[in-house]
């Protein structure tokens, strides 16, 4: 998440990765919905038109307020080139495809792949289907399953009951 060199731009792409949100969530966050204090975030109205939270890391945190030296954003929480404007989901498409290129990534990548990446890490650290459910705002399980494929690496530290015995 270091390669955009535009305190935004990481910002951005964090924000997504960090708290699994769709592109329109991140567009129509405003800045009262950080709530930095407990350490949340307000996604309104989002798929569904149901309003969720999300718990918001330090670091992330700390980056906004780098972020709010810089842009002072006043509508929207990210704003386009004139203020008062929402970003762009293409300029933002654009951000990801920028710093993919520069951290030499070659495959395909969508800014759908961070909210992916969020919800397979999540299970692969232990984390309940069900609350990763919730997280993504998911109103079946079906639909969380979908990101949730099972890796390699988590079928590895699968232990055998009769290793036990």
């Amino acid at each position: 998440m270091d390669a955009p060199a535009n305190i935004k731009h990481r910002a951005m792409l964090s924000l997504i990765y960090a708290c699994g949100l769709r592109r329109s969530e991140l567009l129509n966050l405003k800045p009262a919905d950080v709530d930095s204090k407990r350490k949340l975030l307000i996604i309104r109205q989002a798929k569904g038109r149901k309003d969720r939270v999300a718990g918001l890391p330090e670091s992330i945190i700390e980056m906004l307020r780098e972020y709010y030296k810089e842009e002072k954003p006043k509508v929207w929480l990210f704003e386009g080139q004139e203020k008062g404007e929402r970003y762009s989901a293409t300029s933002l498409q654009k951000v990801l495809q920028n710093s993919v290129s520069k951290a030499g990534i070659k495959k395909p990548v969508s800014l759908h792949w961070l909210r992916h990446s969020f919800a397979t890490h999540l299970l692969e650290s232990g984390t309940d289907l069900r609350y990763i459910q919730e997280l993504l705002g998911h109103k079946s399980s079906k639909t969380t399953e979908i990101y949730t494929h099972v890796s390699t690496k988590s079928l590895e530290k699968i232990k055998s009951p009769f290793d036990d015995l």
